[in-house]
């Protein structure tokens, strides 16, 4: 489905990829902790699995929101949430870390 996307659009898909890798970049340039099914990784742990579920899960995604979604927020083996720990604060859904730095990005290109 995505690859007939990007197809028909090539401007929208390179915007998708552009946007999904700034996400994995902050993935690896953060010092958080992500949990995922229960077991702590180091960011860039995360990110290279990020890369390997992005590139092999391309089929099932064709927006950035879609990736976050399907890819980049839960376990495809065991379907639990990942979650990200920066410093001390309280674990959050990858879900809405994902989602707050695509906004954060997002705005950057904003006119």
């Amino acid at each position: 489905m995505s690859v007939l996307a990007s197809l028909a659009d090539p401007a929208r898909a390179a915007g998708m990829d552009e946007e999904i890798d700034f996400l994995i970049r902050s993935v690896a340039e953060s010092e958080c902790t992500f949990i995922r099914n229960g077991r702590e990784h180091d960011a860039a742990a995360a990110s290279d699995h990020l890369q390997m579920k992005r590139e092999r899960g391309r089929r099932y995604y064709d927006t950035t929101e879609e990736f976050i979604e399907r890819i980049a927020s839960r376990s495809s083996w065991s379907g639990k949430d990942y979650r990200i720990r920066c410093g001390d604060d309280e674990p959050v859904t990858a879900r809405d870390w994902f989602l707050s730095r695509l906004k954060v990005f997002r705005g950057r290109r904003a006119p």
